[in-house]
């Protein structure tokens, strides 16, 4: 593929279109013991954004020596995890039997499906030195069709995301299609994920999806009349030709894709089915969600 894609559009018409976002939201913060995470989705305001039903910001955040990201193992349904690093590593372990560890750039697919469980540890070596972590925990909604299907996992390392350059702005496709370029990274629905690093006063025309947001992991960028400021998501209009502007050096991920029906959540369960979560819940406290090999003596209780 080119390493130069051009895709030169008119702005959005905001007089004729309506505004080009709609809703700007500033994540909670949210302490997961240790350091704190800012949870954009789901908020009050915003509930979903296509398939995207979570989107967690963690770092960047320093540890001393002795400390960092030790999250026990914990059970999913009906729902896949992205796991993604701009900074650090994360040891993945779960009850499929996988043990891999994150590297900056690199995709981490868990697909729950009717049930998995996995913790997020680190390795004693990097847990002994000072370290730092920056990342992004994002969770997509299941099909209706797949939401009990078997449980996966998949790992895409950075070398195997495509990578264009729009305009003078390098582009990663992280999941979906954008740019006439397709990620590998397995999808169940239209699913939309990019990420772009841009410049003060560089521009980017944002690829079109039915629901899309967009998240500012650092810097500040507009759309439209609305600036969007660092660690905070806009959720956009769906019109063709929306166009952002870098106001500093800025990182943003895009998330979006096909409207979905209404998702439950409940603690770390989602479905298109209360009673699923109920189920869920009852079989966690039973014990009969499967054990992650490797780390089998701990395990977060039900809330």
């Amino acid at each position: 593929m080119s390493n130069e894609t051009r895709q030169r559009q008119q702005p959005h018409d905001l007089s004729s279109g309506g505004p080009a976002v709609t809703l700007l939201v500033s994540p909670r913060d949210r302490d997961l013991g240790g350091f704190s995470v800012r949870r954009a989705l789901p908020s009050g305001q915003l509930r979903q954004v296509g398939p995207w039903v979570f989107f967690d910001h963690f770092g960047p955040v320093s540890f001393s020596p002795g400390s960092g990201i030790n999250v026990r193992p914990h059970p999913h349904i009906n729902l896949a995890t992205v796991s993604y690093l701009f900074e650090g590593e994360i040891l993945h372990r779960d009850s499929l039997g996988n043990e891999r560890y994150i590297h900056p750039g690199d995709i981490n697919l868990m697909v729950a499906g009717r049930g998995i469980v996995h913790s997020e540890r680190e390795r004693p070596a990097v847990a002994a030195s000072e370290h730092r972590l920056h990342g992004l925990q994002l969770w997509l909604a299941l099909p209706e069709a797949d939401e009990e299907m078997a449980p996966e996992f998949h790992h895409y390392p950075d070398a195997d995301i495509p990578r264009v350059t729009v305009d003078g702005v390098p582009v990663r496709i992280m999941m979906g299609s954008a740019f006439g370029v397709a990620s590998p990274v397995r999808t169940f629905a239209t699913t939309l994920y990019i990420e772009a690093r841009l410049q003060a006063g560089q521009t980017l025309v944002l690829p079109e999806a039915e629901e899309r947001a967009l998240y500012v992991p650092g810097g500040a960028v507009s759309i439209g009349e609305t600036r969007v400021p660092a660690c905070s998501m806009a959720q956009l209009s769906s019109g063709p030709g929306l166009v952002l502007q870098a106001q500093t050096d800025s990182i943003i991920a895009l998330v979006g894709g096909d409207k979905m029906t209404r998702r439950y959540m409940e603690w770390n369960f989602i479905s298109s089915r209360r009673e699923r979560i109920g189920q869920a819940k009852a079989d966690w406290v039973a014990g009969r969600f499967p054990k992650v090999p490797g780390d089998e003596q701990e395990f977060i209780p039900l809330p």
